[in-house]
C-alpha cells in the first residue's frame, strides 16, 4: 500500500494556469508562485457568479480522536466526486499550521487519493501567509513596547493591562509566559508577556473574516491592547499601527489556488485554530470559490460543536453565507473511542464500545438540526472497520432519518464518494430549510454563552470564575457586549473536560476568563485548560521528517 507521499509524488500535476482556466480565471491575473501555486486577485470574490444559485457545502465532524477523523480528506474526496458527476466543484480549506505538522497530527493536506498538491509546500511554508500574519502581529507587539519606552510619543500605557503577546508558528510550551525588557533601560521596560501560536493570533482571525483591504485595516485598527494609567482604553489605531500591519498582509489577503490529486481546483487560505479562534478558511476564499464554482465544498475545524458552530454563528453572519448542505464526518474508531475504547485498541472490532459511543454522533446530528439545517453523515472508512460496525452506524443514522454513506476517499479518491456526492446534490438542490444563527448579537454575553453551552454542548449551566466576572464588567465598560462569542474549548469532548467522552450530561462549563478580540469581532470565553500556545508531544511528528541530498522530503504526512 502506497503512503500519502508516494501517492502525491505519483501524480502528474497540471500547471496552476490550467486549473485557473478551468474556473474562468484570466491567466494574466494570476500571481504565480512557481508552476503549481498562485494567488488570485481580490476582484474575483465579487465577480458575477458563473452559475445560477451556486451551492455551499459545509463539512464538519463528530468529536475527534487526537489524530482527527478525516474532514479534510472527505472534503477533498467529495469535491472530486462532484466533478466526476459533471458538476464544477472547488474545495476551500485552511492552510496547515507548523505546530500540528511537527506535533501530533502531522500534515493537513488530506490523504491517500484525496489530497491537495503540492503537499510538501502546503504543509511547510506555502506562499508565506503564516509568516506575514506573524510579522504583522509582532509589529504591533514591538510598537507597544516601543511606546512604553518612548518619552515624546508615549500614550502612558499601563504594562500591567496589556493583553497583546507575540506569536510564532510552532508548538513551544516554554514560551507561554516570559519577561521581556530585561538588560537595562536601553533594552526596554520589563514586563510579563509571552508567545501564542500564529494560528491563534487575532490577526489570523481578522485576515480570515475581512471582506477586503479596507475592512482588513478597519478590523486591525480595532484590536484592543490595554489601558493607560488613567484607565483609558488603547487600540491599535491609537498607535497608528493598522496601516503598516495591513501593508505586511497585502499579499496574504489574496487566496491561494492549487489542485487536488484529481485536478479539482482547491483554494487554501488562512488557518485559525477552531478551539481558540473561528477555525475556518477566509471569507474571501469562500466567496471567490462561490463566484467561480457550481459547488463549493468547505470544512470547519474539529467537531461540529467547535468549528461548525463558529462557522455558522460568526463567519456566515459576517459574510452573509448560507450552507445548502452539511456533511458530518464520523468514523468507527472515534465512536469506539467515545465508547471507552483506548487509543491503542480502537482499531480492534468492538461493537459494544461502538454502541456506547454512538451518542456522540447523535448529539452532533441534533446540533445541525438546531441551526435548521439537514445533515448527511459520511462514514470515513478505515481498513480496520468491520462490516458489522459500518452496518450498525448506517442503521442508527437511518433510524434518525439521516442520509448516510460509507466513503472510501483515502483509497479511491472521488470514486469512493460518488454515493455521498449524490446525496449532497439531492439535499442541496431540494433543501427548503432556512439557516438561522443560534443567538442574536443583542443578547447579553451570558445568554449567548449559555445558548452555546446548553444547546450545542449539552451543559447544565455555565460557571464564571472571578477573573471572568471581572472581564464581563470590563467588556461592558468598553461597550463591546454585542460582539459574537468564540468559545475556547477542548475538541476532545462536548464538555470542557477532555476526559468526558461520548455524550456527557449534567456537566458545568467553567469560564476562567474572557479575552477580547474586538478586531475580529468576537469575545473568547476560555474554558478548561485551553491555551494559545500548545506544546509538543513526547514523540513529535518532526522526528519522522527528513530530507535527502536530492531535496526529497520524507515523513511528512
Amino acid at each position: 500500500m502506497k503512503t500519502d507521499m508516494e501517492i502525491a509524488r505519483s501524480v502528474a500535476m497540471r500547471p496552476v494556469t490550467a486549473i485557473a482556466e478551468r474556473l474562468g480565471i484570466d491567466v494574466d491575473d494570476l500571481e504565480l508562485y512557481g508552476k503549481y501555486k498562485a494567488k488570485v486577485p481580490l476582484s474575483y470574490k465579487s465577480a458575477m457568479p458563473k452559475y445560477e444559485n451556486p451551492k455551499l457545502i459545509l463539512v464538519s465532524a463528530i468529536s475527534p480522536t487526537p489524530a482527527g477523523e478525516g474532514k479534510t480528506t472527505v472534503s477533498i474526496g467529495l469535491s472530486q466526486a462532484l466533478n466526476r458527476m459533471g458538476k464544477q466543484a472547488s474545495v476551500v480549506l485552511r492552510e496547515p499550521s507548523l505546530g500540528p505538522v511537527f506535533g501530533i497530527k502531522g500534515g493537513a493536506t488530506g490523504g491517500g487519493y484525496s489530497q491537495v498538491l503540492p503537499m510538501e509546500d502546503i504543509n511547510l511554508h506555502f506562499t508565506g501567509d503564516f509568516a506575514a500574519v506573524e510579522k504583522a502581529h509582532n509589529l504591533l507587539a514591538a510598537l507597544i513596547d516601543n511606546n512604553i519606552q518612548s518619552k515624546s510619543h508615549s500614550l502612558q500605557l499601563d504594562p500591567r493591562t496589556i493583553s497583546w503577546k507575540r506569536v510564532m508558528d510552532m508548538n513551544d510550551r516554554s514560551l507561554r509566559k516570559m519577561v521581556v525588557g530585561l538588560g537595562g533601560t536601553a533594552s526596554g521596560v520589563p514586563r510579563e508577556t509571552g508567545f501564542d501560536i500564529t494560528a491563534a493570533s487575532e490577526v489570523m482571525a481578522i485576515l480570515c473574516l475581512a471582506s477586503d483591504v479596507r475592512n482588513l485595516k478597519e478590523r486591525l485598527s480595532n484590536i484592543f491592547i490595554g489601558y493607560t494609567y488613567d484607565r483609558k482604553p488603547v487600540y491599535a489605531r491609537d498607535l497608528k499601527a493598522h496601516g503598516a500591519m495591513a501593508a505586511l498582509l497585502k499579499d496574504a489577503i489574496k487566496p491561494n489556488l492549487v489542485q487536488t490529486v484529481e485536478g479539482t481546483p482547491a483554494f487554501i487560505h488562512g488557518g485559525p485554530f477552531a478551539n481558540i479562534a473561528q477555525g475556518t478558511n477566509s471569507v474571501i476564499a469562500t466567496r471567490t470559490a462561490l463566484a467561480l464554482s457550481e459547488y463549493t465544498v468547505t470544512e470547519a475545524g474539529f467537531g461540529f460543536d467547535l468549528g461548525a458552530e463558529k462557522f455558522l454563528d460568526i463567519k456566515c453572519r459576517v459574510a452573509r453565507l448560507t450552507p445548502n448542505a452539511v456533511v458530518l464526518v464520523a468514523t468507527v474508531r472515534a465512536l469506539k473511542y467515545h465508547g471507552g475504547k483506548s487509543l491503542k485498541t480502537i482499531h480492534e472490532p468492538d461493537l459494544d464500545a461502538l454502541k456506547k459511543g454512538i451518542g456522540n454522533l447523535q448529539k452532533h446530528i441534533e446540533n445541525i438540526r438546531i441551526f435548521n439545517l439537514a445533515p448527511v453523515v459520511a462514514i470515513n472508512r478505515f481498513t480496520a472497520d468491520t462490516q458489522e460496525e459500518l452496518d450498525f452506524i448506517r442503521s442508527f443514522c437511518t433510524g434518525m432519518g439521516v442520509p448516510v454513506s460509507v466513503a472510501d476517499v483515502w483509497g479511491r479518491g472521488g470514486e469512493g464518494a460518488l454515493e455521498l456526492a449524490g446525496m449532497v446534490i439531492r439535499d442541496s438542490e431540494t433543501c427548503c430549510t432556512e439557516f438561522r444563527p443560534l443567538y442574536d448579537l443583542d443578547d447579553s454575553i451570558e445568554n449567548k454563552t449559555a445558548l452555546i453551552a446548553g444547546k450545542i454542548y449539552g451543559a447544565e449551566a455555565v460557571d464564571y470564575m472571578p477573573k471572568a466576572r471581572a472581564d464581563l464588567r470590563k467588556i461592558a465598560d468598553l461597550g463591546l457586549e454585542r460582539l459574537a462569542i468564540c468559545m475556547a474549548k477542548t475538541q476532545k469532548s462536548l464538555s470542557d473536560n477532555p476526559e468526558l467522552l461520548g455524550r456527557p450530561k449534567d456537566f458545568i462549563i467553567t469560564v476562567r476568563e474572557i479575552e477580547i478580540a474586538a478586531g475580529a469581532g468576537f469575545l473568547i470565553p476560555i474554558t478548561g485548560d485551553i491555551m494559545r500556545m500548545p506544546g509538543l508531544p513526547e514523540e513529535p511528528a518532526s522526528e519522522r521528517i527528513d530530507i535527502d541530498e536530492d531535496g526529497v522530503i520524507s515523513g511528512l504526512f
